[in-house]
């Protein structure tokens, strides 16, 4: 009798041990995400992220996202100089001249023209609900993303990251 238990305790761990191992339905997803953005020509890296400090808050909060970036390419180097890096969040703050309700300026608050600013303004109002930030740097533009969505999702972004690096700024 101490045996068989014994020979249950075993195979109970065993099997116990792989569920552990075994990924998740949202494990899987990501990784159908992640798959289809390199797909997309899109680099995923997972990353914390610092917000800005909101509007009635002490301190400002720091989130573990999935960045989502399109790489600018066929740049040279004079046009990678003239570009100036910029960050936006969705979060309310005092900084948000120039972007939709509920967006704030982390980086950059000033620097693009008019033209620039609709641009953006389309761009964001066009984001998932879940993409916490999107960032512009002479390398890349990022998307900073809780992967809540789908592959709809997914390729808005590719289209609005894809339409920032497009409008040249």
């Amino acid at each position: 009798m101490v045996t068989w238990g014994i020979i249950v305790l075993i195979m109970l761990s065993l099997v116990g041990s792989m569920m552990w191992a075994m990924p998740s339905p949202r494990e899987k997803a990501q990784a159908a995400l992640r798959s289809k953005a390199r797909t997309l020509g899109l680099q995923v890296q997972l990353v914390r992220l610092a917000a800005p400090r909101a509007t009635g808050e002490a301190d400002a909060d720091e989130y573990d996202r999935a960045a989502y970036r399109k790489l600018r390419s066929g740049l040279s180097a004079a046009q990678r100089d003239r570009l100036i890096p910029w960050q936006v969040f969705r979060i309310r703050s005092l900084a948000c001249d120039g972007l939709p309700e509920g967006w704030s300026w982390k980086q950059g608050e000033g620097i693009l023209a008019q033209a620039q600013l609709n641009v953006l303004a389309d761009a964001l109002r066009a984001l998932p609900q879940d993409v916490l930030a999107l960032e512009s740097t002479p390398l890349y533009v990022t998307a900073y993303w809780s992967e809540r969505g789908g592959i709809d999702e997914l390729d808005k972004i590719q289209l609005m990251l894809q339409r920032v690096i497009d409008a040249g700024f």
